[in-house]
């Protein structure tokens, strides 16, 4: 089970939406959030923030630490920004920040192709993914790169 939760970067100019894998983290570990526009006043600290594409969400280390306490696969271990993010503890809801809302409205576009030309949908359906992972991947984004990490 995954928990939903979205907050404004800190100039207010955009949002993005988190999921915290099997609530092992309260919304409380994200401290901070900038976004491209307000990122590059800051100084990136690697041992609580990670870098996205230009976003940059800053945890709260010491909840971080806290709150793996109740799950026994994290005692003992070493959280850092990277584990929260990349393993899905703390991490944006999808590939990038309104990933979630970009590709349902896709979908939704490919879905009408269905009733009309039901041949093409499957076709694209089966093509949109592969080649929206790859502009995704292309354009930067860390989860779009896992496995390759850039």
């Amino acid at each position: 089970m995954c928990m939903e939760y979205s907050m404004s970067c800190e100039c207010g100019s955009r949002r993005a939406s988190f999921n915290f894998r099997d609530e092992i983290m309260p919304p409380e570990v994200i401290s901070r959030l900038y976004c491209p526009d307000c990122s590059g006043e800051i100084n990136i600290d690697s041992s609580s923030m990670i870098a996205d594409n230009g976003w940059v969400i800053e945890y709260d280390m010491e909840i971080a630490e806290f709150a793996s306490l109740k799950t026994p696969r994290l005692a003992g271990t070493s959280l850092t920004p990277e584990t929260l993010f990349d393993e899905g503890l703390a991490t944006w809801r999808g590939i990038y920040p309104g990933d979630h809302i970009d590709s349902a409205l896709e979908r939704e576009e490919i879905v009408r192709m269905a009733k009309t030309d039901p041949k093409g949908y499957i076709e694209r359906i089966k093509s949109w993914g592969i080649e929206r992972m790859e502009r995704l991947r292309a354009e930067g984004w860390r989860k779009a790169n896992e496995g390759q990490r850039v």
